[in-house]
């Protein structure tokens, strides 16, 4: 009875120790993809992808590997560069000695960024809303005012080409302007990716 016993046991080690070290193999094999990696990877299809993760990968952590929290963190980004910019801005058109002409287009370049802080300020809610039984309306929604803040951005830029402002004035507001473009672009491409894949 105790060879049976011992039989019985080396028969069970020598099925399942083998079917143990292939299950924690193949899981050693699956390894998943860090936060750091996930988000290079998926700056990689936007148009300025450096700029997209210099921006987001310090949000690694928070990010983890979910395309909606990289695209709402790519929107909280944007619109905080958007903020900061609007108020350089502002400080440089009360600055003194500002000749009144580069006042009137600082002063249409912030009319447009309140609108860009608007509709990126209405995006990023909406984002928590994908996950509910109207993400194409809330798609379509978020889509249309980040395309609607990329557009306002363009416009201030568009605003001192061919002016005759201040050389010093120009590069300064258009280098600012070019940046937050860029990283609205970047949330932009990140949201349709998402659309893309639902």
């Amino acid at each position: 009875m105790s060879f049976s016993i011992c039989k019985q046991s080396l028969v069970l080690v020598l099925v399942v120790f083998p079917l143990v070290l292939k299950l924690s193999g193949s899981h050693a094999a699956i390894t998943p993809m860090s936060s750091t990696e996930f988000i290079k990877s998926s700056c990689s299809s936007t148009t300025y992808p450096r700029l997209c993760f210099s921006s987001l990968s310090v949000h690694a952590s928070s990010i983890q590997t979910s395309p909606r929290l990289l695209a709402t963190a790519a929107l909280s980004v944007s619109l905080s560069s958007v903020k900061s910019a609007a108020a350089q801005i502002l400080k440089l058109s009360h600055a003194h000695g500002v000749p009144s002409r580069d006042v009137s287009a600082l002063k249409d370049c912030l009319e447009e960024l309140s609108d860009s802080v608007d509709s990126l300020s209405s995006s990023i809610p909406e984002m928590g809303k994908l996950r509910g039984p109207d993400f194409e309306l809330v798609m379509s929604n978020i889509q249309t005012w980040v395309s609607a803040a990329l557009t306002d951005e363009t416009t201030c830029s568009d605003g001192f080409q061919g002016k005759a402002v201040n050389g010093g004035v120009k590069a300064t507001v258009r280098s600012r302007i070019v940046n937050i473009a860029q990283l609205t672009s970047n949330a932009l491409s990140l949201i349709n990716r998402i659309a893309d894949l639902h």
